[in-house]
């Protein structure tokens, strides 16, 4: 089945450098595209790891002996590769993005697109959902959330509004959700709807603190020449992988030894951010804000 179309497909390969008889994870199986490309390069004596949360992904195991599937959320990658014994790897990658599949599939609850249960859970043995922090969270928590994680240029005024509108009744599907919301969008409203519903997924999964986790790991787990190749898809994301690569940190600062000589974790590959060609978008329109970043540990 098309379950999802990876972006940057060549070029997140290509920043791996595959060694044929290596070992690499695939952070974000999903519907397995990417896995796929790396087998591909693989060796005989190869060996690549595909961690996924999702239940759906699960559809989409490989057949394939060098292909050890795990279904847990990649802010576990260090346990899960101590628990498969290995200790180092030779490249990851991540692609950040949430999956085509996810998207229209209406009960997810991950799109505006359809009216179903207020849901957006990527681990759907977890409790908290996007109802859960319309209905639970103050007035302060959720202007912060729109903000943060969505830019939403009138969090405030959303977040009173929610918060007003509860009151009556509680906000459980998307439609009454955007029932909620229409009265106080600006500007476009494609693009107000897809920031306010991003902030909601990210916070309902905890998005920033897994990637953060993840990040520290790989540069435990990489070998010293080792790749990382990560996509992003908005300015949050991109912000933290960016400064972690450069400095190893997320606030981008410079760290010195005692000589005063920069310390780098990475020799960051390309100074800028990998985008995907004019063509790709008009293939795929959902790579269009995909940015690849990639280091090489030192």
């Amino acid at each position: 089945m098309t379950y999802h179309q990876p972006a940057l497909a060549s070029e997140s390969i290509e920043a791996l450098a595959i060694r044929p008889g290596g070992t690499y994870v695939d952070a974000t199986f999903g519907g397995g595209g990417h896995s796929r490309l790396i087998l591909n390069e693989l060796g005989a004596e190869g060996r690549l790891l595909g961690f996924d949360q999702d239940e759906d992904a699960l559809a989409n195991i490989l057949e394939d002996g060098r292909f050890t599937f795990v279904h847990h959320n990649f802010r576990f990658l260090k346990r899960f590769l101590r628990l498969h014994r290995i200790q180092e790897v030779d490249g990851i990658l991540a692609d950040l993005g949430v999956s085509s599949h996810q998207l229209d599939v209406a009960e997810r609850g991950f799109s505006y697109r359809f009216d179903a249960a207020l849901d957006m859970r990527m681990n759907q043995q977890q409790e908290k959902t996007a109802a859960t922090l319309v209905n639970t969270y103050d007035a302060e928590a959720l202007q912060e959330l729109f903000s943060n994680y969505g830019e939403v240029r009138n969090a405030r005024t959303l977040a009173q509004r929610i918060v007003e509108e509860r009151r009556h009744r509680p906000i459980e599907t998307i439609g009454a959700f955007l029932a909620v919301v229409e009265p106080v969008i600006r500007g476009h409203r494609a693009r107000y709807l897809s920031q306010a519903f991003q902030a909601l997924r990210i916070e309902v999964n905890d998005e920033m603190g897994a990637l953060q986790e993840f990040l520290e790991q790989s540069l435990e787990v990489l070998k010293p020449g080792g790749r990382l190749a990560v996509i992003t898809y908005h300015s949050i994301e991109d912000r933290m992988v960016k400064n972690f690569l450069k400095a190893g940190n997320f606030e981008g600062r410079q760290e010195k030894d005692f000589y005063g000589n920069i310390q780098r974790p990475f020799k960051v590959i390309s100074r800028k951010a990998i985008i995907p060609s004019d063509e790709e978008v008009q293939q795929n329109p959902r790579s269009r804000s995909a940015k690849l970043r990639i280091g090489e540990k030192i």
